[in-house]
């Protein structure tokens, strides 16, 4: 009797752990999908960030004597102006990095963009915003930059066509009044 309880328990102790070995892999998958979950949220918030970055740079741009900001910290209030004028609520950190942004240099010496500095892969290369266009198939983070430049915001995107392709045009219908005979 003493020999047949240690081969339940040999079996009990085997069930337990496979169970354990079981509810590791699944924890692991969890923990793999939580992880992408989160990568892909600082992306988007990168996203948002940077285009706002962009947006005050635009903004600071257009309001004055058409120069860039010298710091960022211009667009937190305007030097230029007597009063307050903010195009920045707050500094933003990278979302990425957690630290400060990398700044992109204007020809005139002032700041035209920001970019992360992160070198990771991002995860997100494909189907951006016509504005994050050119972020498509970036090796890293560090390759999205959200630069603004006066000459590409003034150009007004042309509908492609081929050369020499004849423009389609609908037939015009005369105009019928309801219960008149149709013309024939």
């Amino acid at each position: 009797m003493v020999a047949r309880a240690c081969r339940c328990s040999g079996f009990t102790y085997l069930t337990i752990l496979f169970v354990v070995a079981i509810m590791g892999a699944g924890l692991a998958l969890v923990g793999e999908v939580w992880h992408t979950a989160a990568v892909r949220e600082r992306e988007a918030e990168l996203l948002y960030v940077g285009n706002q970055h962009r947006k005050a740079i635009e903004r600071y741009y257009l309001s004055g004597p058409r120069q860039y900001p010298r710091s960022l910290s211009d667009l937190l209030k305007d030097p230029r102006k007597p009063g307050t004028e903010r195009y920045l609520r707050q500094f933003y950190p990278d979302p990425v990095t957690g630290k400060d942004w990398g700044i992109m240099k204007a020809p005139d010496g002032g700041i035209m963009g920001v970019h992360s500095l992160s070198s990771d892969k991002p995860l997100k290369t494909a189907r951006f915003h016509i504005r994050d266009r050119g972020f498509e198939g970036a090796a890293s983070y560090s390759d999205w930059k959200f630069v603004y430049t006066p000459a590409a915001q003034q150009a007004p995107l042309q509908p492609l066509k081929q050369p020499g392709a004849p423009v389609p045009q609908a037939p015009l219908q005369p105009l019928q009044q309801p219960g008149a005979p149709s013309p024939r």
